[in-house]
């Protein structure tokens, strides 16, 4: 029985351990056409401050550093961090920044930042703490500045791709689930922008993905 629980245990720290190669895989390769499409969107250029909130593996952080963006990404998940940092390392990047850090208290001095990016990740985030985190963004990024939001769209749309995503939704687990479902009630990023008495500037969709990429200037 003892060696059951161990064998038991030593799966999950395994499983644990290569989280962040499997999320690099599969998530970073899905969202591979957005993450490129997002400086272009948003208007960034070369030499930009930017902050990448729930950066994850780091894939868009970096993606900004190899356009001569200087960035950061941060991440409450040490595995996440640590892979980022891998990858950096490999990169030979400069100009890119990671560090473990909660989205909801950012350990950065108010107007720090020409845009600040959050990829799929507020959906994960039940009401108030996305709320903290939308807050934290403004203070952060400069007067004129911008908001970069991409998360799934309201109403959530119909179809192959949108029943694929819910699924993998549903299967990360019952909490996350939770927060998934409370998101789209709630009225996904518009409700935000609603709250936080900010205004869309430019908004488009995924192709064939039930994403939305929104602008929003800071001001």
């Amino acid at each position: 029985m003892i060696e059951s629980h161990l064998r038991m245990v030593r799966r999950d720290l395994q499983l644990k351990m290569i989280y962040p190669v499997i999320y690099s895989m599969v998530v970073d390769r899905v969202l591979l056409g957005i993450r490129r499409y997002v400086p272009e969107f948003s208007g960034m250029k070369p030499g930009d401050r930017v902050l990448d909130v729930c950066c994850g593996t780091g894939a868009q952080a970096l993606l900004y550093g190899q356009m001569g963006i200087i960035s950061w990404g941060i991440d409450m998940d040490n595995r996440m961090i640590e892979f980022a940092e891998s990858r950096k390392a490999r990169l030979r990047l400069a100009n890119t920044h990671f560090q473990r850090a909660s989205a909801m208290n950012l350990p950065f001095k108010d107007a720090s930042f020409d845009h600040a990016s959050i990829s799929m990740g507020l959906h994960e985030k039940e009401q108030s703490s996305r709320d903290r985190i939308v807050g934290e963004m403004r203070r952060v990024v400069k007067k004129n500045g911008a908001l970069v939001i991409v998360d799934y769209r309201v109403p959530y749309p119909r179809g192959l791709y949108a029943c694929v995503a819910k699924a993998a939704e549903q299967m990360a687990g019952k909490e996350h689930f939770k927060y998934f479902r409370d998101f789209l009630e709630d009225g996904g990023v518009d409700s935000l922008l609603i709250r936080h008495q900010l205004r869309e500037e430019e908004r488009d969709h995924a192709t064939r993905m039930p994403i939305a990429l929104l602008k929003v200037r800071n001001v």
